[in-house]
């Protein structure tokens, strides 16, 4: 039996108390940029140890960004999701598009000419849209490079590197190829 097989269940990591993430026990340092590996490993092993705090407060800023912009999210969602579907339909379905550009080469260029300006018509939305999903991002990166490991966060690592507990964010940095990194 393999050590990521000894706990097979998924669980979800306890929610850090607010004085440990943020307020009073909470220690920060800027990390030495020269030694990435020892950088590497205080993120990653913040982001195992912070991973529901994490979860929640990429949620409440997706959310407030939302609620500010609720409009432009709307619009920016949907345009993601046309330029997604676009992408796919073009890319597996090569030789029709190829056929119909040759045989309506107006309407390509037409159809062409709309996904532009509908593109440079919606990007606000869109850059509202990606700025909503990316802060999160970049908050959560800067929170686990700051934020200096203690005992409970190396034990808590320490039992998720060993298999004996299995999160969701931990599966995530396996899947990743971390997960050997982390010690």
């Amino acid at each position: 039996m393999s050590k990521k097989q000894v706990g097979s269940e998924i669980e979800i990591a306890p929610l850090r108390s607010l004085d440990d993430f943020l307020l009073e026990a909470a220690r920060f340092q800027i990390p030495n940029i020269k030694d990435l590996e020892k950088w590497g490993n205080r993120v990653t092993s913040n982001l195992l140890y912070y991973q529901t705090n994490y979860f929640l407060s990429a949620l409440s800023i997706f959310v407030i960004v939302g609620i500010i912009h609720p409009i432009k999210m709307a619009c920016g969602f949907l345009a993601t999701a046309v330029i997604f579907m676009v992408f796919i339909y073009v890319t597996n379905e090569k030789a029709s598009a190829a056929q119909f550009k040759r045989q309506h080469p107006i309407v390509s260029l037409f159809l062409i000419f709309a996904g532009c300006y509908f593109v440079a018509y919606m990007l606000k939305s869109l850059l509202i849209f990606l700025f909503g999903i990316l802060l999160p991002f970049a908050v959560i990166f800067i929170h686990a490079s700051l934020r200096l490991r203690n005992i409970k966060n190396k034990i808590a690592n320490k039992v998720e590197n060993l298999g004996l507990k299995r999160t969701p964010m931990g599966i995530f940095l396996e899947e990743m190829g971390l997960e050997n990194e982390i010690f």
